[in-house]
């Protein structure tokens, strides 16, 4: 029986998001961190495997986090290394321009020797993305955790969540995308992100390439406003996007539908999921995603599932 839900490796920062033309609110965030939030909501267990400063930033993440609910065990606080941090700028539409000052920043300085097999081995889902492989350190930490975790038979999460700032080379984060595709059971992915990887021109060549070459069992592709696709167990379903005129901030979206999404798979083998499933998934994922763009910041944001209920319930389109 395992004894946490999800797992989850990677970047755990401050988000500056731009309020005016000279003013910036300090936003805990990071994409792993993120999903964890918003699967805590759902009352599921959840753990964090990852590296901050310690500093102002990095003691204030930990704090709430823990508030949060997210088991902190796997969590480096380092005396050497500053906290990542992100300054993000909106456009009139809430989508997101990003500066990272990470150069080094401690999420990227996590070692291999620093990951506990226990905070995974009882874990039945884990979850990772590509800010934790950018640099050979920290990608080998990543490798290890896959490994312990497909170990111990859990179900592997990717999604690529690409940052080309943070790149040096962006044929090296191709590479690294499909190193994850390779390993995942569960891809969570952009439509633009798998056309850069795949190197096609439409989403759906990009999904005959995934599934040509790669054994994922669920392949979830978004495209912020324009919705969502899950390809699995030979479905094929697309929703709408639940559209919100009071959107602000379309940081943490994804990772809101993601974390939705992983708490179904929590509650379901792949076999169960039919069309009517992931009907029902897909469309509570984008009504959650669509709450959290109407909040500043995306951790300490993300609606309850009554939220979530209500506001497909209540949904008129703007």
């Amino acid at each position: 029986m395992k004894t946490t839900d999800v797992t989850a490796l990677g970047e755990l920062l401050i988000d500056f998001a731009q309020k005016d033309t000279n003013t910036f609110e300090a936003n805990p965030g990071g994409a792993p961190c993120n999903v964890l939030a918003m699967l805590n909501k759902g009352g599921k267990k959840t753990a964090f495997i990852g590296k901050v400063g310690n500093d102002l930033f990095g003691n204030e993440l930990k704090t709430v986090i823990e508030e949060i609910g997210i088991d902190t065990k796997g969590l480096i606080v380092s005396d050497t290394y500053r906290t990542t941090l992100a300054f993000v700028k909106f456009d009139e539409t809430g989508d997101r321009d990003f500066a990272f000052y990470r150069n080094p920043g401690a999420d990227m300085m996590l070692e291999e020797s620093e990951i506990d097999p226990a905070v995974i081995e009882n874990s039945k889902i884990f979850h990772f993305g590509t800010l934790s492989m950018t640099h050979e350190g920290v990608r080998q930490a990543t490798k290890k955790a896959i490994e312990i975790a497909k170990q111990n038979k859990a179900i592997i999460s990717f999604d690529p969540n690409l940052r080309p700032p943070l790149w040096n080379d962006l044929e090296e984060a191709k590479k690294q995308m499909k190193v994850g595709c390779s390993l995942c059971d569960f891809l969570k992915i952009e439509d633009e992100e798998l056309k850069f990887m795949t190197e096609t021109e439409t989403f759906e060549e990009g999904v005959r390439y995934l599934k040509d070459h790669y054994d994922i069992k669920m392949i979830l592709v978004t495209s912020g406003p324009k919705g969502a696709r899950v390809y699995c167990n030979g479905h094929m379903v697309y929703k709408d996007a639940f559209l919100n005129r009071n959107t602000c901030d379309t940081t943490g979206a994804g990772d809101t539908f993601c974390g939705v999404c992983l708490s179904y798979l929590c509650d379901h083998d792949f076999e169960e999921f039919d069309e009517g499933l992931l009907e029902d998934m897909l469309t509570h994922a984008n009504a959650a995603a669509s709450i959290v763009t109407t909040r500043i910041g995306a951790l300490r944001s993300m609606p309850t599932l009554e939220e979530v209920d209500q506001y497909i319930e209540s949904y008129q389109m703007p």
